[in-house]
């Protein structure tokens, strides 16, 4: 199949803030957009009937709206409406397994700034095989596209393979023009503790072994995309902490997950559900080994 970046719809605001940001993205890796909607009830296509008695009609009119308004935005991006007689879960699945990327809107609850993960945006986000990309709608405009900032944040562990998470975040930095940052979180450790302060010598040391194991990490993908400029750094703050405020106005946060396994129940690290959570910005959740 032809590469895609495809996004949910169900007609809210906040799937059309992801629609508009999926195009900016589809546009700017030059792949095609496709507007996904699932309706277990979609029947087969009825030939010449009224809108009134047409029971695929509501469902036809929100991608077509949708789509109609994108193209007047991008008119050299190839864009595609799906209608899938499936529930949304096993839709936004499978249409995952077949895509660059994923993007689905997520709801904020309150005007402080968190998301809100229903019944189908956790399952999948939890266990879908390529990345997904969660957007919100902003609070008082259209809610439309990616921020203006020109600065992708990845958050890394120093232990175990990160080469999908590199890849996704070096890669879209590249096709954005943007620069990146990578970010270690980790919390003084406790051999650095003392009882009446830190032993800032043995807490010195430990962040320089550290941001060795982040260059180390990140150098062959310095040489693959030279163009992009690259800065890391160590916080001395818990991970999830550190991966949140590294990404006050950045255009995309990206977070890895561990790979789901047959079997075994799908689940997202603390990292990633900070990111979710208290982001305020679109957060990239990349399956890795």
């Amino acid at each position: 199949m032809q590469p895609v970046v495809t996004v949910g719809l169900d007609g809210s605001p906040e799937s059309l803030a992801a629609a508009r940001w999926a195009a900016e993205e589809a546009e700017q890796r030059n792949l095609t957009l496709r507007l996904l909607h699932a309706w277990p009830l979609l029947v087969p296509e009825p030939t010449r009937v009224p809108s009134e008695v047409d029971q695929n009609h509501g469902a036809r009119r929100l991608v077509h709206t949708a789509q109609a308004e994108l193209q007047a935005r991008h008119p050299g991006l190839s864009i595609v409406g799906n209608l899938v007689a499936d529930d949304a879960q096993n839709a936004l699945l499978h249409a995952a397994s077949e895509s660059d990327m994923l993007v689905l809107g997520s709801r904020g609850l309150e005007p402080v700034e968190s998301y809100f993960l229903g019944d189908v945006s956790m399952p999948v986000v939890a266990r879908a095989e390529r990345p997904v990309v969660l957007v919100r709608a902003r609070t008082g405009g259209e809610g439309s596209g990616p921020t203006s900032a020109d600065r992708v944040v990845v958050a890394l562990k120093l232990h175990g393979s990160s080469d999908d998470l590199l890849d996704f975040a070096f890669h879209t930095a590249a096709a954005r023009g943007a620069s990146l940052q990578a970010v270690h979180g980790r919390s003084v450790p406790l051999h650095a503790r003392v009882p009446w302060d830190v032993d800032h010598e043995v807490a010195e040391e430990s962040t320089r072994d550290a941001l060795k194991e982040l260059g180390k990490a990140l150098h062959p993908w310095r040489e693959k995309y030279p163009q992009v400029d690259v800065t890391d750094g160590i916080r001395p703050e818990s991970p999830a902490e550190a991966v949140v405020r590294a990404a006050e106005g950045a255009a995309l946060l990206v977070v890895g997950r561990r790979a789901h396994r047959p079997g075994l129940p799908s689940h997202l690290g603390p990292v990633a559900q900070a990111a979710i959570h208290h982001g305020r910005c679109p957060v990239a959740v990349v399956p890795h080994g």
